[in-house]
């Protein structure tokens, strides 16, 4: 069984992602590493069961390990990087509920290990190879980086040139890891800001909250730009003035239009993925932009951004990267929002408007085995059927879900009832074939 999928090891916790795991992982990972190695975690009831285990883990086969506490992953990112470690990892399970928890390893660069170098943890896990047998002295110690949060702070706000005092801001951290590092970043420039879902009981992470409900800010919000983040501060979907959700094509697609006004945009290219609207493709394609699409999940997003040279990329979901190719931080992602309205001096309702979205439609089929997906013709037929009807004015994409026994059916077209036409049709066919 595969431990891994799009987004590091990720289930319910104490059931699939036990503490036992949590060792397993971490004295696989440190097999091949000489340390330190950085741990952070969201407020989930779980992290610090898990967390407990990962320390252990790694010092049982000799690596020290940093404590950052409750903490934004891209700040496991970003101290990774800047203390030296040769691993980053983080406890959360991002968007999904609080009974969810998950790992994410990340290398000495701050972005998140290569499918071969999981597949090479994971096959050490599985195989039940004999572990080093340290006592005494040779063991790790942990220790706690107290300033974590602050830390990140100062890395990610160094060189940013922008005064935003007098700034309103609506911030919804989804009673997740953002809750103390978002306010200090924006407060820190100057930022009046409001702050929404920063109570973590360690059940409540992304309840009704952040990015996945941005309607709860968008009530709350009265005419300020809203920041929305999920459980591990990786995603970010904004709200503007008008109270309408700004996703993470429609931020991508106005950071591409500023950075390519002021020859900042290398190559002239975004990287996105499959998911991406194809408005933004044509947005882009309205100012020049060439458009590099890859598999879902930010990995992919990254390692295509590097191999091209790129300094945008992201998903639709949020998850946005910078010119430090390295991996999503939606703190980072609403400063680099900041910066384009402080400096353009134009509100967000404004600059959205360089994208229109298609209306898009996604439905999920449970079915009995995903894999079977590659070999069914008869779903490839009827594909091909409704993507010569929608010819240029739309957009079919069938995959097997990276982690659930789910065949994911997206359509785009003119109008949402087309989109909702097509996207039943090719559903029932998906149920029919591999139900």
């Amino acid at each position: 069984m595969r431990l891994f999928g799009t987004d590091g090891v990720r289930g319910r916790a104490n059931e699939f992602v036990t503490p036992e795991l949590a060792f397993d992982l971490a004295r696989a990972a440190g097999m091949s590493s000489d340390g330190p190695v950085v741990i952070g975690r969201d407020t989930r009831r779980s992290g610090s069961m898990l967390a407990s285990a990962l320390h252990s883990g790694f010092n049982t086969v000799g690596v020290d390990t940093v404590d950052l506490g409750v903490i934004p992953v891209g700040a496991v990112s970003c101290l990774s990087r800047e203390i030296g470690a040769q691993l980053g990892v983080m406890v959360s399970a991002s968007h999904n509920p609080a009974e969810d928890n998950g790992v994410k390893f990340f290398d000495r660069d701050g972005a998140k290990l290569s499918d071969d170098s999981e597949f090479a943890i994971e096959q050490r896990v599985q195989s039940g190879s004999p572990w080093p047998c340290l006592s005494g002295l040779e063991v790790g110690v942990q220790s706690v980086m107290d300033d974590a949060v602050e830390q990140y702070v100062k890395q990610i706000l160094s060189g940013f040139e922008y005064d935003l005092s007098g700034i309103e801001f609506a911030v919804d951290c989804a009673n997740g890891a953002a809750i103390h590092a978002a306010p200090l970043a924006l407060r820190s420039l100057g930022a009046v800001v409001e702050v929404f879902a920063a109570e973590p009981d360690g059940a409540n992470i992304n309840d009704g909250c952040g990015a996945t409900n941005p309607s709860y800010l968008a009530k709350r919000s009265n005419g300020r730009v809203g920041l929305c983040f999920d459980g591990d501060a990786d995603r970010l979907i904004a709200i503007d003035e008008d109270g309408a959700s700004v996703n993470g094509d429609v931020l991508m697609a106005v950071f591409a239009r500023y950075l390519k006004e002021r020859n900042q945009l290398q190559n002239d290219l975004v990287v996105t993925t499959v998911m991406s609207n194809l408005g933004f493709s044509k947005a882009m394609e309205r100012i020049g932009v060439k458009v590099l699409r890859t598999p879902v999940g930010d990995r992919y997003v990254l390692e295509e951004m590097r191999r091209a040279k790129a300094v945008l990329g992201g998903e639709q979901s949020g998850h946005i990267l910078l010119s430090d190719r390295s991996a999503g931080d939606g703190i980072r992602t609403a400063l680099q929002l900041a910066a384009v309205i402080t400096s353009t001096g134009r509100e967000l309702r404004e600059l959205r408007k360089g994208m229109k979205e298609f209306p898009q439609v996604l439905e999920n089929v449970s079915v009995a085995r995903k894999e079977a997906l590659v070999d069914s013709e008869r779903v490839w037929i009827e594909v091909a059927d409704a993507e010569r009807r929608l010819a240029d004015d739309g957009r079919v994409l069938v995959r097997a879900s990276g982690t659930e026994p789910l065949i994911r059916v997206m359509v785009e077209a003119s109008t949402v009832s087309l989109a909702s036409e097509v996207a039943s049709h090719l559903s029932g066919i998906v149920a029919e074939e591999l139900g």
